[in-house]
C-alpha cells in the first residue's frame, strides 16, 4: 500500500528497517545509524571482553574512533585483532591514578578531546560474607568505585560541552 510509502516513515521489511525520504530515496537501518558516531572520540575502560568489547564493536561500527583499555594484555591483543588497527588498546588499570594520568596523556596527545567516556572497568569475586577480607574489599573497591570516580575526573577535563559519560561499575554473580 503507497499511503505506507510516505517520506520519513520508517519500515519494516524482512528483517531490514528502510526510510523513504521525499525523494523515494531508500535508507537501510544500518545507513542510517552507521555515521552516528563519525568524528566522536570514544574511551572504555574494561573493554578487553564482556559488555566493554561489545560496546568498543557497536561504536567502531557507528563511525567512533575508540580507545579501550583493560589490564590483561593477551585480551587485549585479541580485541585489537577482532576490532581493527584504528581502535587504539591500553594496557592500563582504572585503580591505579599513575595509569590513569598516563592513558589521559595519551588520548590528550592523540585525540585533543573525549567525546564519550564509558566507565566499564570492574570485577566480582565471589566469596562467602564470613571469608570477604579487608584486602578483597580494597581491591573490589579500588576498581568498581575508586576506578570510575578517578576516570570520570581526569576526562572530564578533555570533554567539549555534548560529551557523554556512560558508568556501568556494578557487578552482581
Amino acid at each position: 500500500q503507497t499511503d505506507k510509502l510516505q517520506p520519513g516513515r520508517l519500515l519494516l521489511f524482512g528483517l531490514k528497517v528502510i526510510q523513504m525520504d521525499k525523494f523515494n530515496s531508500i535508507t537501510t537501518k544500518s545507513e542510517m545509524v552507521m555515521s552516528r558516531l563519525d568524528g566522536k572520540v570514544a574511551l572504555i575502560t574494561g573493554g578487553n571482553s564482556g559488555i566493554g568489547l561489545a560496546t568498543a564493536r557497536l561504536f567502531v561500527s557507528e563511525g567512533a574512533r575508540v580507545i579501550l583499555t583493560g589490564r590483561n594484555q593477551k585480551t587485549l591483543t585479541q580485541a585489537q585483532e577482532l576490532l581493527g588497527e584504528d581502535v587504539l588498546c591500553v594496557a592500563s588499570d582504572v585503580s591505579q591514578l599513575s595509569d590513569l594520568d598516563a592513558l589521559f596523556e595519551t588520548i590528550k596527545e592523540q585525540y585533543g578531546k573525549l567525546d564519550i567516556v564509558f566507565a566499564n572497568a570492574g570485577v566480582a569475586t565471589p566469596c562467602p560474607l564470613d571469608d570477604f577480607t579487608e584486602e578483597l574489599f580494597d581491591q573490589i573497591f579500588s576498581i568498581n568505585a575508586k576506578g570510575s570516580f578517578f576516570t570520570v575526573q581526569k576526562a572530564a577535563r578533555l570533554m567539549p560541552d555534548g560529551g557523554a559519560i556512560i558508568l556501568n561499575a556494578s557487578i552482581a554473580q
